[in-house]
C-alpha cells in the first residue's frame, strides 16, 4: 500500500513529517568520530549554494542533511532533486519532506541544464521526491531532465536515482529510453525492515526494477545502496548482495544511517569504518565492479571518481558485446 499525505490545509513550515508527530521520541546517539565531518562555510561551497538558488533548485544535499555536503560543494557537486521537495512516501529514516506536492514545473529540465552547466558537471546525479500522485511516477520528467542537460552539455555524463515506481506500468522503460549512464534505485535496507523502515516500497519489487533497467539497457550501468546500523545482521546484508548480483547490479554502495531527528527510526549501532571495509571485500568477491563502503559513503558521493572507475573496470574484464556504456566517448 502507497500512502500520500495531503497537508495542503496545514502550515508546512512547521510540520515537516506530519505522519511521524505522533510518534514517541527516539534518543538520538552520540556520533563516533569516524563520523565528525566540518561545517560548511567555504567560497566554493557558497557558490555552489548561489547557483542552485539562482535556478530555483532542490538539493538531496540539503533536504535529506547530508553530512558530505561541506565537501561534495566545495567540488561543486550538488545532487539535484526534481519534482519538488516534498515526498508522498513516509519512509521512517529519510528527512525529506512529506505531503501532497505540487504540480510539476515545466522550466525544471532547462534550469537544472543550465545549473549543470554554469557548475561545470562532467557526471552530475539526478533523483527525485517520490511522486506517487503521478501517474507515471515522474517517469517522464526525469526523461525530460536526461535529455535536456544532453542538449545543453553533451560531454556530461548523466546518473539518476530513481523512486521504484511500484505500480507504474512503463515507467522504467520511459526513464532509461532517455539513456541515462547509471541507473540507480536504492533498497535502502534488508529485507525484513521494510514494513517498518520502508513501508511503502517492496523489497522484490525494487529489486525487479534494477533487473528491469539492465534487460533495457545491458550495455549500462545500474548500481544500488544500502544504510547499516538499523539493527541488520551481516548476514542479511550479504545475502541482499547475492540478490543484488542475481539482478545484474555493477555498483554497490553501503553506508551508516544517521538519524535525522528524535521522530526517526533510531541507530541500532554504528558500523566501524573495518567493519565496512570487511563488507567491502565480500563485495567485490561476489562480483560487483565496483564498491563504495565506508560510514559516510552516500548514493552521490564521490559519483563523479566512481563512475570513472566502474568504466575502467568494464573495459579491464569486458563482457560479451558491452562497451563502456550508453555515453562511452
Amino acid at each position: 500500500m502507497t500512502i500520500v499525505f495531503d497537508q495542503s490545509g496545514r502550515d508546512r513550515r512547521t510540520l515537516r513529517h506530519p505522519e511521524k508527530a505522533h510518534r514517541p521520541d527516539t534518543a538520538i546517539a552520540r556520533k563516533p568520530e569516524w563520523i565528525r565531518v566540518r561545517a560548511p562555510g567555504s567560497r566554493e561551497y557558497h557558490e555552489t549554494r548561489a547557483i542552485v538558488r539562482e535556478f530555483g533548485l532542490h538539493t538531496v544535499c540539503e533536504e535529506a542533511g547530508c553530512p558530505n555536503i561541506g565537501e561534495c560543494w566545495t567540488h561543486h557537486h550538488a545532487t539535484m532533486m526534481i519534482m519538488g521537495d516534498t515526498c508522498t512516501r513516509a519512509c521512517a529514516f529519510c528527512n525529506v519532506k512529506t505531503g501532497m506536492p505540487g504540480a510539476l514545473d515545466d522550466a525544471e529540465p532547462d534550469n537544472v541544464a543550465r545549473a549543470v552547466e554554469k557548475l561545470g558537471l562532467r557526471h552530475v546525479v539526478i533523483t527525485s521526491v517520490d511522486r506517487d500522485d503521478l501517474s507515471d511516477g515522474g517517469a517522464g520528467h526525469f526523461a525530460r531532465v536526461i535529455r535536456a542537460i544532453r542538449n545543453r552539455t553533451p560531454q556530461t555524463t548523466i546518473e539518476v536515482l530513481t523512486p521504484d515506481f511500484l505500480r507504474k506500468s512503463g515507467a522504467i522503460e520511459i526513464v532509461l529510453e532517455a539513456a541515462p549512464d547509471v541507473f540507480n534505485h536504492n533498497l535502502e535496507t534488508v529485507p525484513r525492515f521494510y514494513l517498518s523502515i520502508r513501508p511503502g516500497a517492496r523489497y522484490f519489487a525494487s529489486l525487479r526494477l534494477l533487473e528491469r533497467a539492465k534487460e533495457l539497457a545491458p550495455a549500462g550501468f545500474t548500481k544500488s545502496g544500502l544504510m547499516l546500523g538499523l539493527g541488520e545482521g551481516r548476514e542479511e546484508v550479504m545475502q541482499v548482495m547475492d540478490d543484488l548480483r542475481a539482478a545484474g547490479v555493477d555498483f554497490l554502495t553501503l553506508g551508516q544511517y544517521l538519524q535525522p531527528s528524535r521522530k526517526h527510526a533510531a541507530v541500532a549501532r554504528f558500523w566501524t569504518p573495518e567493519e565496512f571495509a570487511a563488507l567491502g571485500q565480500i563485495a567485490r568477491a561476489k562480483g560487483f565492479s565496483m564498491v563504495s563502503a565506508t560510514p559516510l559513503t552516500r548514493s552521490s558521493y564521490h559519483a563523479d571518481q566512481d563512475f570513472e572507475v566502474l568504466k575502467a573496470a568494464r573495459l579491464a574484464h569486458p563482457s560479451p558485446g558491452l562497451t563502456g556504456g550508453p555515453s562511452s566517448g
